[in-house]
């Protein structure tokens, strides 16, 4: 019987691979641990909390004190690590927070683990998500692989790399049973819009300026969030300790282009004219640090694990902006700051 803490449970990728260890393995029981910050939101899995194998804990990872008694009560047979701080802006205006979460925390979590898991014969496993960004930036050819070397360039990256590093080492040093993956972005239903795709989706529906970085040249792999929550389910049952994947959506987006094609998208499920909504692009100063490109090969997952991406960006992109438009009250939520007042005043005090 797996018990299988995910931490960041209730955030974006988080909240998608709790929703399908939940569905898909109803023999295990699945402990979602959130802080609960602003990109942490329960009304993300309101579909499955009532199910038998789910529950909801709230909880710092920085806080080692509540981790150990986390741990001696709940006694995990596996973590899979989502919990982090995300976003390169916000790494830039506060890199403490950043260090402590995504370094920190984890550190914390990788030491309470290793100390309630010394001796057990099943061998439980520490699986720790992380970011293609650690690898630094790409010139107009080349790919980042398993083997490249890390180059990161912003606070949040290089929190990161530091916490992939850590991971290793305690494989290499106490011989954890832990396993690595690096994805490009996602994108899907459920993420908080400050981040490109669905911060252009709602400015677009809103008729507000959509801001992209200097001339918009810099290029993203971009991965629909389900083929990441897929993947992630593969590795975490099949993958070598040791070892780590890269996890890519083999699509390669210029910003500009992206935003263009999400305008031409919103034109016609909103009744505009061509073009009307790509009046609203507004190029601004570019982003401190801003790495060009991005790009993954995953080779290593598809030869090893048989993992592909389910469906083309243009797919994926229809369905989340149909997401978007369908969901008008969860986006008002999370944008409105309501929700965030209602986990204060209903956690406050556990």
């Amino acid at each position: 019987m797996q018990k299988i803490v995910i931490t960041g449970g209730a955030g974006f990728i988080g909240s998608h691979v709790v929703r399908r260890f939940v569905k898909n393995y109803p023999d295990y029981t699945i402990i979602n641990l959130d802080k609960l910050t602003y990109a942490g939101n329960l009304a993300n899995l309101k579909d499955i909390e009532h199910l038998p194998n789910y529950r909801f804990v709230k909880g710092d990872i920085v806080d080692s004190k509540f981790l150990i008694d986390f741990f001696v009560e709940e006694q995990p047979t596996a973590i899979i690590h989502l919990a982090a701080e995300s976003h390169v802006d916000r790494s830039i205006t506060n890199p403490h927070d950043f260090v402590m979460t995504n370094v920190l925390g984890t550190v914390n979590l990788l030491n309470v683990a290793r100390i309630n898991w010394e001796g057990r014969a099943d061998n439980p496993r520490f699986y720790h998500i992380s970011t293609d960004e650690v690898y630094g930036s790409l010139g107009k050819d080349g790919m980042f692989t398993e083997t490249t070397s890390y180059d990161p360039h912003s606070p949040y990256s290089a929190s990161k790399a530091s916490s992939d590093h850590f991971v290793r080492a305690y494989h290499d040093t106490y011989g954890m049973n832990t396993v690595i993956s690096n994805c490009s972005n996602n994108y899907g239903s459920f993420h908080f819009p400050e981040k490109l795709i669905p911060l252009a989706i709602n400015n677009i529906k809103q008729n507000k300026p959509v801001p992209v970085y200097g001339k918009g040249e810099n290029v993203r792999d971009w991965l629909w969030v389900e083929d990441h929550a897929r993947a992630i389910d593969l590795i975490f049952h099949k993958a070598k300790a040791g070892t780590t994947y890269n996890i890519g959506g083999h699509n390669e987006w210029k910003n500009i282009d992206l935003i263009r094609l999400l305008c031409s998208i919103l034109d016609k499920k909103l009744g505009r004219a061509e073009g009307e909504s790509a009046k609203l692009i507004t190029f601004v100063t570019d982003r401190a640090g801003h790495d060009l490109r991005y790009a993954i090969d995953a080779t290593k997952l598809k030869n090893e694990l048989g993992w592909m991406p389910s469906i083309t960006f243009e797919e994926g992109l229809e369905k989340t902006v149909d997401w978007y438009l369908a969901n008008e009250e969860w986006l008002t939520d999370v944008t409105s700051g309501h929700y965030q007042q209602y986990y204060n005043e209903q956690y406050a005090n556990r």
